[in-house]
């Protein structure tokens, strides 16, 4: 046999005895030869499972010390709900649906005159009630108009009921949108979801350098920072145009609004000058010239009479505004001008809108209105032939064509507000660049 031959029968028999050897061995025998290597090695053991299963255990119980429970920690569960008004309802069948079983809580809404204002559901307004896990009353919220609210308690008897008027205090949360003109401003801002409030806003913003009847543009753009108001989670709709941009055949007009130190609001260009004049032009938003000022054929009368104002045709219920700050003179039935409201103004002028077919909660005599302010709604009374508003302007009794006398530019921005404002305008017309810049029509 060659020393090859020799070579490979000993590694066969080195390979048969390592596989016959037991685990302990293998590992003991592993190390030693690892000793070269790693250096000395001062001591090892190898632990066999049942070695392992030898161990002694030990299983310790020690208890926790827990606080003494206090059973008047514990506070009932409290479940609040809201529900809307709808046509129908009543005060029982609003407080089942609000899951209130509390008949002392029924009879106090019932008999307290001073939760009387529960009775006079609105459709759409709300209740929010909260109450405990058995229906007991603990408090009810009523929204029964954007200025007031009804909220009822539960006093710390647990027993008795108390109810009183509060002034809403809404959050107004900013909301930014931008339009294209195709047909008509209202079109186009219901078409970007502005409210027909924010519309009316834009048109007496803009009305002294624009007419929105016959200056309008297809392709006009414009772009609105405006406010809406909420009452503990119920939306109360629009509130002030806090910015607004249009751009009415290439012509771009601004407004901001500031308010200065009396709380009194105005809108400003850039540059301070005031956006509105002392007078509007038109008292109402949309409309157009029926008649206009002088002589003319009376279309009831049939005679040739003095027209001493201009008719503007309207739909019926169409807000009128006041033209200019004043102070209403006269609120009434006036013969052939029907409900009639006259407000006397600063200068010796004087302006009357008559026809109308309601008035505003506000035009009441002795009452002072402010520029743009709604008076009163276009109707027919009197001697009407169908819906549409009369306006007259006098200064000094005398009676000047509303259409043509020189309406001069109201007061601009005190110098004391000028940094203030500048400052607060800077702010809003960056946020009016961030809407021109994503105005839908970059998306059709």
């Amino acid at each position: 046999m060659t020393f090859a031959e020799s070579k490979v029968v000993a590694q066969k028999s080195l390979i048969r005895l390592w596989a016959s050897l037991p685990k302990q061995a293998l590992v003991a025998v592993t190390i030693l030869f690892a000793l070269p290597v790693f250096g000395v090695l001062t001591a090892f053991g190898v632990a066999s499972d049942t070695q392992l299963d030898k161990v002694e255990r030990h299983e310790i119980i020690e208890s926790l010390a827990l606080p003494a429970f206090d059973r008047g920690t514990v506070n009932s569960e409290q479940y609040r709900a809201s529900e809307r008004v709808q046509r129908g309802d009543t005060v029982a069948t609003l407080l089942q649906r609000l899951n209130v079983d509390d008949p002392a809580a029924f009879t106090f809404l019932r008999t307290s005159p001073s939760a009387k204002a529960i009775f006079q559901l609105r459709p759409n307004r709300t209740l929010q009630a909260t109450t405990t896990d058995e229906g007991k009353l603990l408090s009810l919220n009523y929204l029964y108009s954007s200025e007031e609210f009804l909220q009822v308690r539960l006093q710390t008897d647990g027993v008795t009921f108390s109810a009183e008027k509060k002034k809403v205090v809404p959050d107004a949360h900013v909301t930014r949108k931008s339009g294209v003109i195709k047909s008509s401003l209202y079109g186009a801002t219901d078409e970007a979801g502005i409210p027909d409030a924010v519309a009316t806003q834009i048109a007496r913003i803009f009305s002294t350098d624009i007419d929105f009847h016959v200056d309008l543009r297809k392709g006009d753009q414009f772009s609105v920072v405006y406010e809406v108001l909420h009452q503990d989670g119920e939306s109360l709709g629009a509130g002030r145009v806090l910015s607004a941009e249009f751009t009415n055949n290439g012509k771009k007009f601004e407004a901001f609004l500031f308010t200065d130190s009396d709380g009194q609001d105005g809108y400003y260009a850039a540059e301070g000058q005031n956006r509105a004049k002392s007078f509007l032009r038109s008292p109402l938003a949309f409309s157009r010239v029926s008649s206009g000022f002088g002589g003319r054929v009376h279309p009831l009368l049939k005679n040739w009479r003095q027209h001493t104002g201009v008719d503007f045709a309207a739909p019926r219920g169409t807000p009128v505004w006041a033209t200019a700050d004043g102070v209403v003179e006269f609120a009434g039935v006036k013969g052939g001008y029907g409900n009639v409201v006259e407000v006397r103004h600063s200068g010796g002028v004087t302006t009357l809108y008559a026809h109308l077919s309601g008035f505003a909660t506000n035009a009441r005599k002795g009452m002072r209105v402010s520029q743009g302010q709604t008076v009163g709604f276009v109707g027919a009374t009197g001697w009407a032939t169908g819906p549409h508003l009369h306006y007259e302007f006098k200064i000094s009794g005398q009676h000047q064509d509303p259409m043509r006398v020189a309406l001069p530019k109201a007061e601009p921005l005190a110098q004391k507000y000028t940094a203030a404002f500048k400052q607060s305008a800077q702010v809003q017309a960056q946020q009016l660049a961030l809407l021109r810049d994503v105005r839908p029509s970059k998306f059709e």
